[in-house]
């Protein structure tokens, strides 16, 4: 099953009027559409929007009094207004707030405005989602993948340590981040893991909700481990499954499981075994591939127990000594 990129980053719809205190929320229409040139929470000065999505809007803005530039995630007003998520988003992203790695993206601040508007406060990071990147240039190389992969695991490893779980890996949630590299043979790429606690809330359809505990799913669909779709606890070894997906798709440009809907692909992946990748790419390297596949085995326990056993998995697949290189270890 191939994917449509799911979020778009279109240019900003131009300027909006302003309104006192830098308010958005009582705007007609649309009105987070329409925050560019106003100051928000009177803390944020607003510049371009860089992305919309199903839960938020995410803008370019200045912090008035530092000059810092960040990126501020604006909540949709219907998700701000509810309290349960509001609730568990205020819980997660005060977690959040202690991710201090340089392969994961921390928060810096949770905020209310005046009008009740939720919105979260981030580094202003120079990239391009990959799955931006995936979209322009195709699927990837495992020499190309494989660095970033480990890259992955060892930011994920961090949050995993401070008891941090994603719930929500996909190549949109991954930003790009050039660093040079071409003399030293490094990547060209930072991998920067974005948007831990973010994970939005779905409504399964009426078939998958038979399987899972509470008829509601936490994610992308696309990317959910088995036990995350049956509602079940989980621990890192769902991020872990969620890895090998992205990983899927990274080297092949499609998902491991068929299905005509995403409601489709969620029932497969209860019930089968995911595509071979080298019958897709046959010449991929096996034993890549062998470290993948048990990345994405429905049994949680025939996983690897953590992503830095992963990371390690995908070095001694790939090449020897490839992770001492990156991080010089």
């Amino acid at each position: 099953m191939r994917r449509s990129p799911r979020e778009r980053y279109p240019d900003p719809d131009g300027d909006a009027d302003t309104m006192p205190g830098g308010a958005a929320a009582v705007l007609p229409n649309d009105p987070l559409k329409t925050l560019s040139g106003q100051v928000l929470d009177r803390r944020y000065r607003v510049g371009s929007r860089l992305g919309e999505g199903g839960m938020s809007y995410v803008y370019r803005a200045e912090e008035i009094g530092t000059e810092r530039i960040v990126a501020l995630k604006i909540l949709l007003p219907r998700l701000s207004r509810d309290p349960a998520s509001v609730e568990r988003l205020r819980r997660e992203a005060t977690i959040a707030m202690r991710l201090d790695h340089p392969n994961v993206c921390p928060i810096l601040r949770l905020g209310e405005t005046a009008e009740r508007l939720i919105y979260l406060v981030m580094p202003f990071l120079e990239g391009e989602p990959l799955s931006e990147h995936e979209a322009r240039r195709g699927p990837f190389s495992a020499a190309e993948g494989v660095p970033l992969l480990i890259q992955m695991c060892h930011g994920l490893q961090h949050a995993h340590e401070l008891g941090i779980i994603h719930r929500d890996l996909k190549p949109e949630n991954i930003m790009l981040v050039p660093v040079g590299g071409e003399k030293t043979g490094a990547p060209e790429f930072r991998a920067v893991v974005m948007d831990f606690g973010l994970a939005k809330e779905r409504r399964a359809g009426s078939e998958l909700a038979k399987l899972t505990a509470t008829g509601i799913v936490l994610g992308t669909p696309e990317f959910m481990s088995p036990e995350q779709i049956r509602g079940k606890p989980l621990d890192g070894r769902s991020d872990v499954y969620a890895l090998g997906v992205l990983a899927f798709e990274l080297f092949t440009g499609r998902l491991p499981f068929s299905g005509k809907s995403a409601q489709e692909t969620m029932i497969a992946r209860l019930r089968g075994q995911p595509l071979r990748l080298r019958e897709i790419k046959a010449d991929f390297p096996p034993k890549v591939e062998a470290v993948i596949s048990r990345a994405l085995a429905m049994d949680p326990v025939e996983r690897y127990g953590s992503m830095t056993e992963l990371a390690l998995a995908f070095e001694a697949a790939h090449a020897p000594g490839l992770l001492a290189r990156i991080f010089g270890r």
